[in-house]
């Protein structure tokens, strides 16, 4: 998901907190194409050393974006007090990494069709008023920046180095979401010291953020004022 799935979220927290929507590398708008998960918690994480003097209140991310938080995590200790990691998988997939290069090439073209994309778009159980900004933040997307992200989110492990984060993380992942899915936020859970785990009823991937913008950020107000 690009930044538009954390608008409406953004919108409902942004009268008490200030609020920043990071671009991923290689998502449309991004200044800079896909090289890896790393990479790119490494340039977060030089943006809030510059910006905010090397930690901020409270970090989250879905699918893609939580993989990077949990490298943030990793890479620096103290980025930050609170962490939110929603559906965040962390069992590599050699099978799924080696299809994804002949499936994306045999229907990247196909993107660009506003017949397919609500397909896919229907598939995501994304509420509706999101599809004009999920199929243009598809079609800015090139084939070899989505398939770049796509293999190194089915390749990605958790690094030792997170159990010795400082922040307070929370996990999140839908009671629906499939078997690896679940089994990648009880091993996120179990590595990360202190944390809590969240199975969210009937919900499935990304849709505790996306569809649930208001439990989303009541439960961020929650988390930060420690009630």
């Amino acid at each position: 998901m690009s930044w538009w799935n954390y608008r409406d979220v953004a919108e409902k927290l942004s009268s008490d907190y200030h609020i920043i929507l990071p671009i991923l590398d290689g998502h449309t708008k991004s200044s800079c194409d896909f090289t890896s998960i790393e990479e790119n918690a490494k340039r977060i994480i030089a943006f809030i050393d510059e910006k905010f003097g090397g930690s901020v209140l409270l970090i989250g991310g879905l699918s893609l974006g939580g993989q990077v938080v949990l490298e943030i995590l990793s890479q620096k200790k103290d980025a930050c007090q609170y962490a939110l990691i929603e559906s965040a998988l962390v069992v590599p997939s050699k099978f799924t990494h080696a299809m994804i290069k002949p499936a994306f090439g045999s229907c990247y073209s196909l993107i660009k069709n506003k017949w397919f994309s609500k397909l896919q778009f229907k598939s995501l159980r994304i509420k509706q008023g999101l599809f004009e900004d999920y199929f243009r933040d598809t079609c800015g997307i090139s084939k070899s920046n989505m398939i770049a992200f796509l293999e190194a989110n089915a390749l990605y492990r958790i690094k030792p180095s997170v159990a010795d984060c400082s922040a307070k993380p929370y996990v999140f992942v839908g009671e629906k979401e499939n078997r690896a899915m679940r089994k990648s936020a009880k091993i996120i859970h179990e590595k990360l010291k202190g944390s809590i785990l969240h199975v969210l009823p009937k919900m499935y991937h990304g849709e505790f953020s996306i569809n649930h913008a208001e439990d989303y950020a009541s439960t961020v107000r929650e988390i930060v004022t420690n009630k």
